[in-house]
């Protein structure tokens, strides 16, 4: 089993990538990645790796182990281009977020967009979180013209999130906080094209971890999974699993040996 991983060059979010990796390498799944030119490691937000700001609101020690072991793997050394992805060759799709600058490069690019649309048209289980709900926003249906998500359910970075972090960081990172003036859940609900198809769940006080991972929240939606922040990371790795496991059948997915 295969699961695709888009990245831009850097900037995305160190959690949201190396998390789900962990699990689904752990569950003997093949985790490829894809870059928009290919051929060279891409670099998560640094900032996240030694505090956002005094050191704080970084990823957590776990995930940061993680990704170390992440930067170890071949195919996240020698990622395929996005034009070269072949979207049939994989049982599964994971969008993860990021919100520095560097993330433009992926949220906005026409190429992939059309190669995610393709892989949704497939019905194969598909993941995202955080600001990776947008590229499927962003990813049109050619029949239809409309979002891929026109008429699902989901979730992904709340605006008060987003804005509180951005307060709360702005004296001294500026916009960092907010990577297009539009805040993310107005254009994913905007996308859906339906009332009530977005849903912000409960106030994030804390994060999930693997161990406990009741502080989290993700929506369902068949064969889709969508989280909001890198605390759902874990919760959202489990979900898909399942989502993988199911649509294979009587085949579900063994733990590596």
């Amino acid at each position: 089993m295969r699961v695709l991983v888009p990245l831009p060059d850097r900037d995305f979010d160190t959690t949201e990538v190396a998390v789900p990796w962990r699990a689904l390498r752990s569950r003997g799944i093949e985790v490829e990645f894809a870059t928009q030119r290919g051929g060279a490691a891409p670099e998560c937000d640094p900032r996240l790796i030694t505090g956002v700001i005094f050191g704080r609101l970084g990823a957590d020690p776990d995930a940061i182990a993680a990704y170390r072991e992440m930067e170890q793997d071949d195919r996240f050394n020698d990622p395929i281009a996005w034009d070269a992805i072949g979207v049939s060759d994989f049982d599964g799709l994971l969008l993860a977020g990021g919100h520095a600058p560097g993330m433009r490069q992926y949220l906005g690019d026409e190429v992939l967009q059309r190669k995610v649309a393709a892989f949704w048209a497939l019905g194969r289980p598909v993941a995202a979180i955080c600001h990776g709900v947008l590229v499927l926003a962003r990813s049109l249906d050619p029949q239809t013209g409309r979002s891929v998500l026109a008429g699902h359910r989901t979730t992904c970075l709340p605006k008060r999130m987003e804005r509180a972090a951005y307060f709360a960081t702005a004296w001294r990172l500026g916009r960092y906080y907010r990577t297009y003036p539009a805040y993310v859940e107005d254009e994913v609900v905007a996308s859906l094209e339906t009332s009530g198809g977005f849903d912000a769940g409960p106030l994030a006080l804390k994060r999930g971890t693997a161990e406990d991972d009741s502080p989290a929240f993700v929506v369902e939606d068949g064969r889709y999974v969508s989280g909001r922040w890198p605390g759902d990371a874990h919760l959202l790795a489990k979900r898909f699993i399942s989502i993988l496991d199911r649509d294979r059948g009587s085949n579900p997915v063994k733990p590596a040996a």
